[in-house]
């Protein structure tokens, strides 16, 4: 008989997402008529079109497949150079950041990146996290054996976990003791918090001095505000060896279906093997992907590169508005009703403290059946989460004003 992987035993719970997705099945399974009220604000979900701009590049590039003389097979399993090239210079270079196209490696997905990083880091390194933290941080580091069995009270052990709270201000301390592989999400989800460029100095100063690795997830710096504040890892000096960026277009340009993204690896990032020789992650990074991965499609490279061109670029400038209004709305509605509010300034995603002692899967049933609306537990997310609810801003403008009012009509009954 086959033998499985013990450490997927070890996962003390489903995967949070299709968690939700059961208990909501199950309401409405109770419930039928009510399935066509619900309104999810849950997972970060886009729901506007992609760019017109992105869609004529499909169509073209479809014409291209259609034509012996530009007809494309396996293409390149780092992605197209005509993509890579856009990438480093509007997302990197026109920030100051000395990133070069042949340091990006495009993907399907920065989740499957974020997971298949572990492919090229060894077992025994001491990994961090901050607290609330994306899923699949942890998860994948108990998958891969990298941790010891769920701890009493949630988490696991092995796992060093950094809180992210209301009084430090979601931005997690600087780590004292040493440790190799830190995990950092800005804007961050679930808590909406933006980082510092004086908080991600410290942060790229200890990598340094400790000799760890960053691993950056920037998934919705597209979100930021401020044109003030960092976008990327790299506008911080010296965290070109020591820090690794993951990037999505599917939240700034709405391919959460179509799915593309990419991953910064540069060629000054070391680690260490058994016997304490350093090697550049570059190459290794690069031979996983050959290895294991067929690249994304060239109809889905044409539509990301349209991002980059003039019309993409405000297409894409008008989704985040739209997204970013729609968390403008929700934030200063719940606060107005008296709930607590952190976040949705520079994210999508608002932070709520949970109205009196309820927790917040309590918090979650009590949205769910007294108005039909679906978020994001804050336990779901790790124990620092407990006491908070994750609201997303990715709906159409009809249904979050819908649900502020069905929240506003339950939270003052």
């Amino acid at each position: 008989m086959a033998r499985l992987n013990d450490h997927f035993l070890k996962l003390s719970a489903g995967y949070l997402f299709p968690e939700i997705g059961r208990r909501v099945g199950a309401f409405i399974e109770a419930n039928p008529g009510a399935a066509e009220r619900i309104i999810k604000l849950g997972i970060g979900d886009v729901t506007e079109p992609l760019p017109a701009a992105c869609r004529e590049a499909m169509k073209s590039a479809v014409d291209d497949l259609g034509e012996k003389a530009s007809f494309r097979g396996y293409g390149p399993e780092q992605g197209y150079g005509f993509l890579r090239e856009k990438i480093a210079e509007h997302d990197f270079q026109s920030r100051g950041c000395d990133v070069s196209a042949d340091e990006i490696f495009v993907s399907d997905g920065s989740k499957c990146d974020c997971a298949n990083i572990l492919d090229v880091l060894g077992s025994g390194n001491r990994v961090a996290v901050t607290d609330p933290v994306y899923p699949v941080y942890v998860d994948t580091n108990v998958m891969a054996g990298n941790t010891g069995p769920a701890a009493h009270g949630g988490g696991y052990e092995g796992i060093t976990y950094l809180p992210l709270t209301k009084e430090n201000g979601f931005e997690a301390e600087i780590p004292t003791q040493r440790l190799d592989v830190v995990y950092l999400c800005f804007p961050n989800n679930p808590t909406g918090a933006v980082a510092s460029r004086k908080h991600l100095a410290a942060w790229v100063a200890y990598a340094k001095e400790h000799d760890a690795l960053l691993l950056f997830d920037a998934a919705y710096e597209a979100f930021v505000q401020d044109d003030a504040l960092p976008r990327s890892i790299y506008e911080i000096p010296g965290a070109d060896t020591c820090a690794i960026e993951f990037r999505s277009f599917s939240k700034n340009a709405g391919f959460t279906g179509t799915r593309c993204a990419f991953t910064v690896c540069p060629r000054g990032v070391m680690a260490t093997d058994a016997d304490g020789r350093k090697h550049a992650l570059h190459g290794l990074w690069n031979r996983r992907q050959s290895t294991k991965f067929n690249g994304v499609s060239y109809v889905v490279q044409r539509a990301a590169e349209a991002v980059y061109s003039p019309e993409g670029r405000e297409q894409c400038r008008g989704l985040v508005a739209f997204y970013m209004e729609n968390a403008r709305i929700l934030r200063e509605k719940l606060s107005a009703a008296g709930i607590a509010v952190h976040g949705g300034v520079h994210a999508p995603y608002l932070w709520l403290e949970t109205p009196g002692d309820a927790s917040s899967w309590d918090y979650f049933d009590r949205l769910l059946h007294g108005a039909h609306v679906v978020g994001t537990p804050g336990a779901g997310f790790g124990r620092a989460g407990e006491g908070y609810f994750r609201l997303s801003a990715f709906n159409s403008r009809e249904n979050v004003e819908e649900a502020i009012r069905r929240i506003e009509t339950m939270t003052a009954a």
